[in-house]
């Protein structure tokens, strides 16, 4: 899950985004709407997490641009303002949910997971191909009942994969969902990563590689 924060106050960014990355997902921050428009230009979020009072381009500017777009990712709009008339003018703007300032971030943590859910609805929150069962509200993964533990990037993998059983995922595609802006484009990481996730699934393999384009799983892969 790809999120990004959006927010100008520093040190509530940095706690955010650790929180967020802490819970498996990648996240970028951005710290004024200029810099979270330009970064939505580049990047597919899933989710955006929209502070409403930002300098250079107010959030609810970028609400109504990002609502605008054909792909419109989720939003969670964080403010200050308590009152249920900001909170009514805030969804009219588009956006999908509302969290006002001071909140806890297990809160919040839990309004992106749903609104994540939300942006993938086609796709059943608990994920199943064949005997192995990837359920992201728990983050446990079984394989014909044994219980795997994986670290957060193998379960961030396996995650997106699993949400496209048999379909072709590119090793770029995995990048952009599972590490965040400041990963090397060029990095090993996915191929290192499918290794010690391929092991840890165990045999008859589950995830095949497709030479130059990327991985799928299926029920009965292919190294």
């Amino acid at each position: 899950m790809r999120v990004l924060v959006v927010e100008d106050h520093a040190a509530l960014a940095r706690e955010v985004a650790l929180r967020l990355r802490r819970e498996r997902m990648a996240v970028d921050v951005a710290v004024d709407g200029a810099e979270a428009l330009a970064k939505v230009d580049v990047t597919a979020y899933d989710v955006i997490v929209l502070d409403r009072d930002l300098p250079k381009v107010h959030g609810d500017d970028v609400c109504r641009a990002l609502v605008a777009r054909e792909s419109a990712p989720r939003i969670l709009m964080l403010t200050a303002a308590r009152g249920i008339g900001d909170v009514v003018s805030g969804l009219e703007l588009g956006a999908d949910d509302y969290l006002p300032k001071p909140f806890a971030m297990v809160e919040l943590v839990a309004r992106v997971r749903s609104l994540a859910r939300r942006a993938a609805s086609v796709v059943s929150p608990i994920l199943t191909v064949g005997g192995l069962v990837v359920d992201p509200n728990t983050q446990i993964v079984t394989r014909d009942g044994r219980s795997i533990s994986l670290s957060p990037k193998e379960f961030a993998v396996l995650e997106v994969l699993a949400a496209a059983p048999g379909r072709l995922v590119s090793a770029e595609h995995l990048l952009e969902k599972v590490w965040d802006e400041y990963t090397d484009p060029f990095t090993n990481a996915v191929r290192v990563t499918m290794v010690t996730l391929r092991r840890k699934l165990g045999e008859p393999g589950l995830i095949s590689t497709v030479k130059g384009r990327g991985y799928r799983l299926t029920e009965e892969g292919e190294a």
